[in-house]
């Protein structure tokens, strides 16, 4: 069988938050033999991304076939390869759900954890 092309999500490991869903969605990519990496921003070639370190540091981010995708629609292509999230991926991509789920993660999740990783960074 052909596995499908891996695609590869860029998150923030010293986010205790971040770090904990991600391993929630390693453990099911693991079981599943879904076709994705994980790769901290702290350790990963930005470079290679197209994004500063600032910008990593802001949403989560994933590759796919060499377009990198942020923000909310990032989570909905984790959650459709992972077969326990694909009905969440699903359910939330209906069009009204997506705008409000969108918003709620560009104008409250990832500022929150934003300001968190700063305030990490800062030693507080």
């Amino acid at each position: 069988m052909l596995r499908a092309m891996t695609e590869t999500v860029l998150y923030n490991g010293k986010c205790p938050i971040c770090a904990a869903e991600i391993a929630q969605y390693r453990a099911q990519a693991i079981a599943a033999d879904a076709p994705l990496d994980f790769v901290d921003l702290h350790e990963a070639a930005l470079d290679d991304w197209g994004i500063s370190p600032d910008q990593a540091a802001r949403r989560l981010h994933l590759r796919k076939g060499g377009q990198v995708i942020s923000g909310f629609p990032a989570f909905l292509a984790i959650w459709q390869e992972l077969p326990r999230l694909r009905w969440l991926a699903r359910v939330l991509s209906l069009p009204g759900l997506r705008h409000l789920a969108g918003w709620g993660y560009e104008r409250i999740a990832a500022p929150i954890l934003y300001r968190l990783h700063l305030r990490r960074r800062r030693g507080r």
